[in-house]
């Protein structure tokens, strides 16, 4: 499954217990998914990852269910910091999806949790950010009416990628044949269309960059975002282990940039820029898809 989802649920119906198992298994065949090609991201596993091992330490210490969520949310906000260098953001990620409050005895220790992971993967991979892109002039009113639309616009997207993702699982649910063969059938549909967009193949973290650098034509941004489409929805719908993040920065972001082309071809002087309609196409369409504001 998808990660998040996953601890969302055992936070809200199971105590934030969830099986340890979890913690060998998630890491192990979303390594596996992800190393083969699938489309997918490795914040998902990483954070699933992280939450099980808070939930499993809470399980051992024999400690009530409250300090077991804030475990789990721990350990998952340190796994989204150590993808994405971002403790504060993981932070933020952490109250809206698996704490459902802002109190001192939740925001601290998660909190603290993040900035120790940072401290970690500064030490070790550095401090620069995940997508670099170049610096943009400050959007004027016309362009920020534009974006607030486009945020509008990716909400209604992000409906509709919801409902096609779960669309395939039912789909896949229907198939008279055993759960277990699913992601095989999921993985020849990655293998076909990576062989004709091989850039859908992996995380993809090199075609955000680009995404929001600037470096693609209009072509290659409406084919990329068709084809990482298909293949990650398929793959997620058949039950594979992977994140959805990179995905849908993937999508978000090539659908917001062939807006920013399109408005820049209609109304060239409201002064869209289709770096920052990139990124603006990235956070909407996750927080339409996440309802993570």
């Amino acid at each position: 499954g998808h990660g998040i989802p996953e601890a969302m649920e055992q936070v809200l119906l199971n105590e934030s217990k969830i099986p340890p198992r979890i913690t060998i298994l998630k890491p192990l065949s979303s390594a596996v998914a992800i190393g083969t090609g699938g489309p997918f991201g490795a914040e998902g596993p990483i954070i699933a990852t992280g939450g099980a091992l808070g939930s499993f330490l809470g399980q051992v210490l024999h400690i009530t269910g409250q300090e077991r969520k804030v475990l789990l949310a721990a350990g998952a906000a340190g796994g989204m910091t150590a993808i994405f260098g971002s403790p504060v953001a993981a932070v933020v990620l952490a109250v809206e999806l698996l704490l459902f409050e802002l109190r001192p005895r939740s925001l601290i220790p998660v909190a603290l949790a993040t900035v120790a992971a940072a401290g970690v993967r500064y030490a070790t991979v550095g401090s620069g950010p995940v997508f670099p892109m170049p610096t943009v002039a400050e959007p004027g009113l016309g362009a920020l009416s534009v974006y607030v639309l486009l945020g509008a616009l990716m909400g209604l997207v992000s409906v509709g990628l919801t409902r096609i993702v779960y669309g395939i699982e039912d789909a896949f649910e229907k198939l008279p044949i055993h759960w277990m063969w699913w992601p095989a059938i999921g993985g020849v549909a990655v293998g076909v269309i990576g062989y004709f967009a091989p850039l859908t193949l992996g995380v993809g973290y090199s075609n955000i960059t680009a995404i929001v650098s600037g470096h693609l034509a209009i072509g290659a941004l409406a084919f990329l975002c068709v084809m990482k489409f298909l293949s990650w929805s398929i793959a997620l719908g058949s039950g594979t282990s992977g994140g959805t993040l990179a995905p849908m920065f993937t999508i978000g972001g090539a659908l917001g940039a062939l807006a920013g082309f399109a408005v820049i071809a209609l109304v060239p002087a409201l002064g869209v820029d289709p770096r920052i309609a990139a990124l603006v196409g990235m956070a909407a369409i996750f927080a339409g898809a996440s309802r993570a504001l």
